[in-house]
């Protein structure tokens, strides 16, 4: 049976690692890095190095696209304050996974989707809603789904532990370590 192409958006090694798995049943998935909220330049070369070397011992395609900073920051220009899975998320959803999915339609991909949802921190609603426009308007289909359900996030963080990958302490844009690093120094 031949599998439908799947182009995959991921985000970090113990993100996607378990999801990559889980989809390789039944798709030949590709995994998608394209992360231009990532911060600073050294996390941004953390995560992306660590899901390229797990793609290149499963035997993964693996693409990284170069992340355009500023327009992000532009997109997300006073919203520096909003808290996680507030307004800027949505606007930094829906710029990666239109990314993924023009990179798909433009590339011969049946299906995108995104591991984003495996997180407890992210809005699978929100992120099926968007997947579900650009459906609409770019006609690749989208993966609609909730990772973190049936223990995916448990799971997630067990192959974490056994492939001992690197665990972020914020979702990675530059307002969410400053937010991280404010509550950490209440904390102390």
């Amino acid at each position: 049976m031949i599998k439908k192409k799947l182009l995959l958006h991921v985000c970090c090694a113990t993100c996607a690692a378990h999801v990559l798995d889980t989809l390789r049943a039944d798709f030949d998935v590709t995994a998608y890095y394209y992360n231009p909220n990532i911060y600073p330049d050294a996390e941004y070369d953390i995560r992306m190095q660590e899901v390229r070397e797990f793609c290149g011992r499963e035997n993964i395609p693996f693409i990284e696209e170069t992340p355009d900073r500023s327009h992000w920051f532009s997109l997300t220009e006073g919203l520096e304050h909003e808290p996680e899975r507030g307004s800027r998320c949505t606007i930094c959803y829906r710029m990666r996974l239109e990314k993924t999915a023009e990179f798909a339609q433009r590339h011969g991909f049946d299906w995108f989707g995104t591991d984003l949802s495996i997180s407890p921190h992210k809005d699978a609603k929100r992120l099926n809603q968007i997947g579900t426009e650009l459906e609409k308007t770019l006609g690749v289909k989208y993966l609609h789904a909730d990772f973190k359900k049936q223990d995916g996030f448990k799971k997630a963080m067990a192959r974490s532990r056994k492939e001992c990958f690197y665990r972020q302490t914020y979702c990675g844009c530059k307002y969410s370590m400053l937010a991280r690093q404010k509550a950490d120094a209440l904390r102390a």
